[in-house]
């Protein structure tokens, strides 16, 4: 399945109104985290040489929720006189609180939103941000009514290994961000595209055994390493070149590339598929606090922006995949 959002006139553009990204003080090293001397060597190679050198670490009571909503707590701390949004859209975590609750009502309700509508976009693994963000220009376009859509999200273990072989090492992390009409960035076309043949590529059997006895299983990490990866060749390449069309950019226009913190050998396939250097902020947040799923492109974004490196116009495209096979591209114009 693969969506188009295009278009920038005056009556339809939409950008980034306000974004706050929060991340621990504490920085741990990969190789004193508690699982590593437990692990096979294989995997603890893999963590040592992913190219992660710390991750953070809340404090262990921390829920997903709460993150989320101190995240957005904060974020409307920066403009206090501003309406709520009129949706918030949670990016699921990796595992929900409870069954059968509400994960974005829980989050509405410790962030103190009353007004919103709120519902939590799932099974898309990291590329849920990027598709929250297609899903809230949609949004914004489809009702002139709607002023603001807020995205939230955190990124939790989801048991007590955050090391995922053959995938990265998991960092916590939450980030708020709302798209508006006006906003800058802008958002000016974004392409995604999903392969079910890949839902169980990775999974948690959490009904067997305690929550602390958690352990992410691989089907088949060959299948992982050499067919995900071909199809992620063939469809970040295709995107890439539709969402350019759409907005009617060349590559050599495009300022800066982000994508997900995964693995530093990520970045360089990447570099390597589509002829265009991946900006080093995301090697600097991928060394400093590891994988944060889908806080990752928001995270690069934002410390992108702060660098003050890019003029009004320049353009920056943001990749975004998942093991769960779900890929998506997004140009925004500064």
């Amino acid at each position: 399945m693969t969506t188009t959002d295009t278009g920038s006139s005056a009556d339809t553009a939409v950008g980034v109104g306000a974004v706050h990204c929060l991340l621990p003080d504490e920085l741990t090293p990969v190789e004193k985290l508690d699982e590593i001397a437990g692990l096979p060597r294989e995997e603890a190679g893999f963590a040592r040489d992913c190219g992660i050198r710390t991750v953070g670490r809340f404090a262990d009571e921390a829920t997903a929720a709460g993150l989320a909503a101190q995240a957005v707590r904060a974020l409307r701390a920066k403009d206090p006189a501003a309406p709520e949004p009129d949706v918030l859209v949670v990016v699921g975590a990796r595992a929900p609180e409870v069954l059968l609750g509400s994960g974005s009502g829980q989050v509405a309700s410790e962030a103190g939103l009353t007004s919103a509508f709120s519902f939590v976009l799932d099974g898309l693994g990291c590329t849920g941000s990027s598709s929250a963000w297609g899903l809230a220009r949609d949004l914004l376009v489809a009702d002139p009514a709607r002023r603001s859509v807020m995205i939230a999200h955190a990124s939790r273990p989801v048991a007590l290994d955050r090391v995922r072989h053959p995938v990265t090492v998991v960092g916590d992390g939450a980030f708020a961000m709302t798209l508006v009409r006006g906003g800058r960035p802008v958002l000016r076309a974004h392409r995604q595209h999903t392969d079910g043949r890949f839902h169980d590529l990775l999974q948690v059997d959490y009904r067997n055994a305690p929550w602390y006895e958690w352990r992410e299983e691989v089907s088949s990490a060959d299948r992982y390493r050499f067919e995900l990866a071909l199809h992620s060749q063939q469809h970040l390449k295709r995107l890439v070149a539709e969402v350019l069309a759409d907005a009617g950019v060349e590559r050599r226009q495009v300022g800066a590339v982000l994508m997900q913190n995964v693995t530093a050998s990520a970045f360089q396939f990447y570099e390597t598929l589509l002829g265009l250097p991946v900006h080093p902020v995301c090697t600097e947040n991928l060394q400093a606090y590891g994988h944060t799923g889908a806080m990752d492109v928001v995270l690069n974004l934002d410390r992108l922006l702060a660098r003050g490196e890019l003029a009004p116009g320049d353009h920056v495209l943001v990749l975004n995949n998942s093991p769960v096979a779900a890929w998506a591209a997004t140009l925004w114009e500064v």
